[in-house]
């Protein structure tokens, strides 16, 4: 455990930091020998992200790209993000879009609301515009070969911040801590001064009603990221249909199947939010599948039989990781 002690052998203490940013709250738990992390650091960092990557902010790096016709020249945020995101679209076969964002617009889950559902020519004269194929990263500059192309990373901004927060603790040599933002946590080393190993608790929708969450599983890791996606919680109810905010980028419409959330644990934050939302899209059999090839992956899924019932499932490395008591 020696590992667990700065040189000087001091002690470790736990030191907190919350706030509120990308319109959910954060938490940051660090261990460190005395207060290494303020809290002005820390905005001054999601500041810097929301500038680039904010598509509630009007004049960020990502609303100027997406009010272009030719590209921007992007910053080192918008970079990393959208490599991250083209790696993704093509290991899950287009399932996980940046380009998505008209369509999330046009249902009514972005920026400008609406309960009103797009008709079908409104969604076949979008389709154009979506695709990751159409944007390209070239040295310093982010080039759309479509002019009416525009990008929502949301589905992997979150996590990415995560990892950027984390990454502040690491320069500062912190190598035990918990940082969470909305939900998505990135963790390493253990709790201080006794040594325990990180919990965290994941929801479990109620089967007698899985809009309500209800249990959890506990999950202990040492190091790495965990996020998940879920139709439970931001969703329009037409009728019978339940139009969630996933929206397949090929079809145009709200990812219809069985899954109600998935939890997805990956070396870093930014590729655990990346996949979640891709392996709700594929399905319980597909998303097994695919992570067996994809071992730097573990992932949870809760989806709904054809009965109605809730029923769970896991990959062998994520019940690996499951809490007993």
């Amino acid at each position: 455990m020696l590992w667990l002690l700065p040189a000087s052998g001091t002690p470790l203490k736990p030191f907190q930091l919350n706030g509120y940013a990308q319109g959910t709250t954060y938490s940051i738990t660090y261990y460190a020998p005395d207060s290494l992390v303020t809290s002005t650091e820390v905005r001054q960092q999601l500041a810097e992200i929301d500038a680039s990557l904010s598509l509630y902010k009007p004049n960020s790096l990502i609303n100027q790209f997406n009010q272009s016709a030719t590209g921007v020249v992007a910053d080192r945020h918008l970079r990393v993000v959208v490599q991250k995101a083209l790696d993704v679209y093509q290991q899950t076969g287009g399932l996980f879009d940046a380009t998505v964002q008209p369509l999330v617009q046009a249902w009514g889950f972005g920026t400008r609301p609406t309960e009103t559902a797009p008709s079908a020519a409104a969604i076949q004269a979008i389709l154009p515009a979506i695709g990751s194929n159409k944007i390209q990263l070239r040295g310093d500059s982010l080039v759309k070969k479509v002019p009416a192309v525009h990008l929502d990373l949301n589905g992997i901004a979150q996590g990415y911040t995560v990892d950027v927060l984390a990454s502040l603790l690491e320069r500062k040599r912190i190598r035990n801590y918990l940082v969470e933002l909305g939900g998505e946590i990135r963790v390493r080393g253990r709790k201080q001064p006794g040594g325990e190993m990180m919990r965290i608790g994941i929801e479990r929708p109620d089967s007698s009603g899985w809009q309500m969450p209800s249990m959890q599983q506990i999950i202990q890791l040492s190091a790495g990221g965990v996020t998940t996606s879920g139709n439970y919680r931001k969703f329009k109810q037409e009728g019978a249909v339940r139009n969630a905010h996933l929206i397949d980028p090929k079809s145009g419409y709200p990812f219809q199947n069985e899954m109600i959330s998935v939890t997805v644990v990956a070396p870093d934050a930014m590729t655990a939010d990346a996949y979640d939302n891709a392996l709700m899209g594929m399905g319980v059999a597909k998303a097994l599948a695919f992570l067996r090839t994809h071992r730097d992956l573990q992932a949870y899924f809760i989806y709904q039989r054809p009965n109605g019932t809730v029923a769970d499932t896991a990959s062998s490395g994520f019940q690996q990781l499951v809490s007993h008591p």
